[in-house]
């Protein structure tokens, strides 16, 4: 079977659409089948093209046996509605017309959350006469509301009859949550062609660690010290200025880091709090590579999950949480209840707060910290999760998926689904 996919987030590229999609291309790739990614030159979060790339026309290259081509469009940070919008418009041309030369393909598959993207793969698939599977990774564009980016309008409303278009057409949809799914069909779609497919965690990569990376250690000091970390995007939707809030409430304990590591379009107003304040127990890392994430994420005693308190994000499951759960870092989850808080409680992996409560994170942190047994407990409980949301289940299920849009092309092999119903 030959997939098309296309995403305008791959790596090097390191936020959770780009590893999902990656992660699941090359064991597709390992199965036999041949992968085309369509995507742009990598950019995000800042906004500025890669070291060793260039926002080129079209350019194809292999990468661990995934056909890659890049198409030109165009670049901007995350700093306004028009110029994302504009960013998006690019890659739903660019990639639409690059599908067009990529040979015989069985089934094209396109990602969110921002959906000019499955505005493409929707083109393209009856351009081509092939099936069309949207993977559905966020409810746009209600998500650009719920952090404030832009207030319900003519604009909003037009692009909500362009995602109801796309669910309508699409022949098959993936959703990362249950509470999508559920959300789907309460408006109108046909729950029959949705499907669930949780992010997970690939396991080769993301293990329990015997020790903290000891070349960061130094670099950053943190010698003896008790780490929670926020590894990962810096978006607006995060609220990381109560982490920040959660950093000045335990400055006096001298024993506990507060890191940051990545970037953003929030990752400035985080340094400016920080300065600001004046707080010496916080740590400043920049992006990293994807391959050092597993090194970055071994200096963490403690994982921070944050979301605003927003209804919208009842819905949403950080992907880092999996990833926690592979390594046996204990998550404190401060995001509205709803199926990523279940996901915690069900699995013991973590503490669960209020969303923007500064005193219960901050208490919750006290907690694993002085309570040696109770912290032990819920690591341990964390590594036991982990192989739940394997990678390798989650890739297994997507190519079921496809293989039923793609009858001649069925593979021959069973698949024991071993993911818990959550």
């Amino acid at each position: 079977m030959h997939i098309l996919f296309l995403t305008d987030n791959f790596p090097p590229e390191g936020n959770a659409p780009a590893t999902r999609t990656y992660e699941h291309a090359t064991r597709w790739v390992k199965k036999g089948h041949q992968v085309t990614v369509i995507t742009c030159a990598p950019n995000f979060p800042e906004g500025k093209v890669f070291s060793g790339f260039k926002n080129k026309l079209y350019d194809v290259s292999n990468l661990d046996g995934i056909r890659v081509v890049r198409v030109k469009t165009y670049i901007t940070a995350n700093d306004g509605f028009v110029k994302r919008i504009l960013d998006y418009l690019s890659f739903m041309i660019s990639g639409f017309f690059a599908g067009l030369f990529q040979k015989k393909p069985d089934v094209i598959v396109a990602t969110s959350p921002q959906f000019f993207c499955a505005c493409a793969g929707w083109a393209l698939s009856t351009v081509r006469r092939k099936p069309f599977v949207f993977e559905l990774r966020d409810i746009w564009p209600a998500s650009i509301t719920a952090v404030g980016a832009m207030k319900d309008s003519v604009a909003i409303r037009l692009l909500e009859k362009v995602e109801m278009f796309l669910y309508h057409r699409a022949d098959s949809i993936v959703s990362v949550t249950h509470a999508f799914k559920k959300e789907l069909i309460e408006r109108g779609v046909d729950g029959d062609k949705i499907e669930v497919v949780l992010n997970g965690v690939d396991l080769t990569k993301y293990q329990p660690s015997i020790c903290k990376a000891p070349e960061l250690v130094k670099r950053y000091n943190l010698d003896g010290k008790f780490v929670a970390g926020y590894v990962g995007t810096h978006g607006m939707a995060h609220g990381l200025e109560h982490i920040v809030s959660v950093a000045e409430q335990l400055k006096g304990n001298d024993d506990i880091r507060i890191v940051f590591a990545g970037g953003g379009a929030a990752r400035k107003k985080v340094i400016d709090l920080v300065n600001q304040k004046q707080l010496k127990n916080v740590i400043l890392i920049d992006r990293q590579p994807k391959e050092m994430m597993p090194k970055l994420w071994s200096l963490c005693d403690v994982s921070l999950v944050p979301l605003v308190n927003s209804e919208l994000f009842k819905t949403v499951i950080p992907s880092k949480i999996f990833e926690c759960m592979g390594m046996g870092i204990p998550t404190i989850m401060s995001v509205p209840e709803g199926e990523a808080t279940a996901i915690i409680r069900d699995t013991n992996s973590g503490i669960v707060v209020e969303s923007e409560n500064v005193e219960q994170i901050s208490q919750a942190i006290i907690k694993l910290y002085t309570d040696k047994a109770f912290y032990a407990e819920i690591k341990s409980a964390s590594i036991v999760a982990g192989p739940k949301f394997s990678r390798d289940l989650m890739a297994e299920d997507m190519l079921d998926i496809f293989s039923r849009q793609v009858p001649n092309k069925k593979d021959d092999h069973t698949h024991d689904n071993q993911l818990s119903e959550y």
